[in-house]
């Protein structure tokens, strides 16, 4: 009898908190392990294919995910019949999506396979091991999710920057925020203007007509952003930033800052009493 040919979709995922105490951390090593046990299975017919489904620096805890939506569309294309992968947590961390996922390989009549854990998708007492599996794997999320938060907080206690795009007037140094001396003017500017024109709409105008816009940044992408004239909102945020008073804020705490202050208390007081006063 001739064995029946079987495309096998291997899936490998990586997310960007993981780090190198885990066996098998990266894609690569992940892909060895599954096409090692595809080759265990070639008398059955199993075969790789050829495309890959990688998704590096991707969280498991939503499908937005571009290697796995290229493998959902192949799927449903009817080009995979089985999808092959190191550990369930590598495909999904959600029960929601999970159940969203076996549907799908139901729908299209596609077999699931983790190479650390013997699964068979086409039985309940299958389903059901892989659900109480899913559970503990969104439950170590919630907690990690938790403990990231945590951290940020004992972080911002210290005064230490936890990242995003840094104001205006300052640069970004691993987690501390560096005076940017020419940058800087434009936000003393911003704040000693106020208090001339005592209105925000009448400051944007002001920063309008010397042609000051935002600072340009490159993105993760490489895409450019910024250098746009300043928003009435990006004005507001940047006169009730406390950062340039040398404070981080947390929630509604704010500690002392490990950075220099460009503005003095004086202006900043002045700033926010006037700013009050309009509300």
């Amino acid at each position: 009898m001739k064995t029946i040919a079987k495309s096998c979709a291997i899936y490998t995922r990586k997310s960007t908190d993981e780090g190198l105490d885990t066996d098998f951390n990266t894609l690569h090593a992940q892909r060895e392990a599954c096409e090692a046990y595809i080759m265990s299975q070639r008398a059955e017919g199993w075969k790789a294919v050829k495309t890959q489904y990688n998704d590096g620096g991707y969280s498991g805890g939503n499908m937005e995910r571009p290697g796995l939506q290229t493998l959902l569309e192949d799927i449903k294309a009817g080009k995979i019949q089985t999808v092959v992968v190191y550990k369930i947590d590598r495909l999904t961390r959600s029960l929601m999506d999970f159940a969203k996922l076996v549907e799908i390989f139901d729908e299209h009549g596609v077999t699931f396979v983790s190479v650390t854990q013997s699964f068979n998708t086409t039985t309940s007492m299958g389903r059901l091991t892989l659900n109480v599996l899913l559970s503990f794997a969104q439950f170590e999320r919630e907690v990690s999710a938790e403990r990231i938060r945590d951290k940020i907080a004992a972080s911002k206690k210290k005064g230490m920057w936890m990242g995003g795009n840094p104001p205006i007037g300052y640069d970004a140094d691993d987690k501390k925020l560096i005076v940017n001396h020419g940058d800087a003017k434009i936000a003393c500017r911003i704040f000693e203007r106020y208090l001339v024109l005592g209105c925000v709409a009448k400051l944007k105008r002001d920063l309008d007509k010397d042609n000051i816009v935002s600072k340009e940044r490159l993105s993760k992408r490489g895409n450019k952003i910024g250098g746009n004239p300043y928003s009435r909102g990006a004005l507001y945020s940047i006169l009730q930033n406390p950062v340039y008073i040398g404070k981080i804020r947390h929630k509604e705490e704010m500690y002392d800052g490990q950075h220099e202050a460009i503005i003095t208390q004086d202006i900043w007081d002045a700033v926010q009493k006037k700013l009050v006063g309009q509300a």
